[in-house]
């Protein structure tokens, strides 16, 4: 379990390093990057939606309302359940506008 992939956020450029069996949100929290909002880290809130646009990846339980069935096939996952396999190519979604986002944009360094 000691192998470390690196993920790349499209629109952004940025890369970072996700070890294996670490969720994609958990590995931004703890580099300090803000590619999407947080809220309740257990696939239940929808915020931290991203798309993966190439890579593999293993997904945790996700909320069926934020992620419908055949969703994951097209690359539409929770940053929060997804663990990569290898090197991913992702894509963070605009931040929502309004209180309940802006609530929710705080990361904290999760160990």
């Amino acid at each position: 379990m000691g192998e470390t992939y690196q993920v790349t956020e499209q629109r952004s450029g940025q890369t970072f390093r996700c070890k294996a069996g670490q969720s994609v949100l958990k590995a931004m929290e703890q580099q300090g990057l803000k590619c999407v909002p947080v809220g309740c880290r257990g696939g239940g809130c929808g915020f931290c939606k991203i798309t993966v646009l190439n890579g593999d990846f293993e997904c945790g339980k996700m909320s069926r309302v934020h992620v419908p069935p055949g969703a994951i096939e097209e690359g539409e996952v929770l940053a929060c359940r997804i663990y990569p396999l290898g090197n991913l190519i992702i894509e963070c979604r605009p931040q929502p506008a309004g209180r309940l986002a802006s609530e929710h944009t705080t990361t904290k360094v999760l160990r």
